[in-house]
């Protein structure tokens, strides 16, 4: 059983959704990300998702871009984002998952990066570029290292290509809840909660499913678990914070923390 694994099976016997949290490494400076993904842990998030900053986030919204345009013009690099995964490794045992696209990947080397993942602590990755029919060279280099791979599906996923991605997925299933890009919004569409419950029941026993895109309130977060999944997945309110306090990291950090306390809370059944 792998660690992203073994956190859901633990979360499920306390009758506990997960909280999975995102940011981009480097926002505003690879330095500071350790200490902000450490207060997003200690709020209450179960796993983390580091995104690795690249030049053309084609599936994210404003918010992220403009973190990713921090992040490069910090000067992160690939390589920046396995030492950060160590630092923060050393002081937490939280699953960490990459997200980033295919591209930097490529330019590393699909061999060399894995093994870097590995060498850092990385429990997953995520590649949303990268098609499940031509993911399993990826897969195979993940697979022998021990660490996951998530593939996402979405509104459109019809149940066959869904039955494909299902039995290559692993760690979890990332269901995005809605059409377009990443980014918070004002409420939750009816439509939403009756995919998460279609989602969690084709998904049934086979992988955990964590649900992102749009989720920026600790109600909606609690109203999406209800529904069938085991995991939200929270990213642009909790990069928003960052933006908002990018020159004060202390008050940054006080305010990730907050923020994700509320989340857990309202995603424990």
């Amino acid at each position: 059983m792998t660690e992203i694994s073994e956190t859901f099976r633990e979360l499920k016997d306390r009758n506990e959704g997960a909280l999975i949290a995102y940011l981009t490494v480097g926002d505003p400076h690879p330095a500071r990300t350790p200490k902000l993904v450490g207060a997003l842990i200690e709020g209450g998030a179960d796993i983390v998702e580091l995104g690795v900053p690249f030049s053309d986030p084609i599936a994210d919204g404003p918010t992220i871009q403009n973190a990713v345009s921090r992040s490069l013009k910090s000067g992160t690099r690939p390589l920046d984002v396995f030492h950060v995964a160590q630092t923060i490794n050393e002081k937490y045992d939280n699953p960490l998952v990459l997200m980033g696209y295919y591209n930097p990947i490529f330019r590393l080397g699909l061999a060399k990066f894995v093994e870097l993942a590995r060498r850092s602590g990385i429990s997953g990755s995520i590649v949303p570029d990268l098609p499940v029919e031509e993911s399993q060279e990826y897969k195979k280099e993940c697979l022998a290292r021990g660490i996951d791979t998530i593939f996402l599906a979405s509104p459109s996923t019809n149940h066959e290509r869904l039955k494909q991605i299902l039995s290559q997925t692993s760690g979890y299933l990332y269901l995005v809840s809605l059409y377009g890009v990443t980014g918070m919004r004002a409420a939750l569409p009816a439509s939403v909660l009756d995919l998460v419950a279609t989602y969690g029941r084709l998904a049934g026993d086979t992988v955990p499913l964590a649900v992102g895109f749009g989720i920026s309130r600790p109600d909606q977060a609690g109203k999406i678990v209800r529904a069938g999944a085991d995991g939200v997945i929270v990213g642009s309110t909790f990069v928003k914070l960052i933006e908002q306090n990018q020159t004060n990291i202390n008050r940054a950090a006080l305010k990730l923390k907050s923020l994700a306390h509320s989340m857990k809370k309202a995603v424990k059944i």
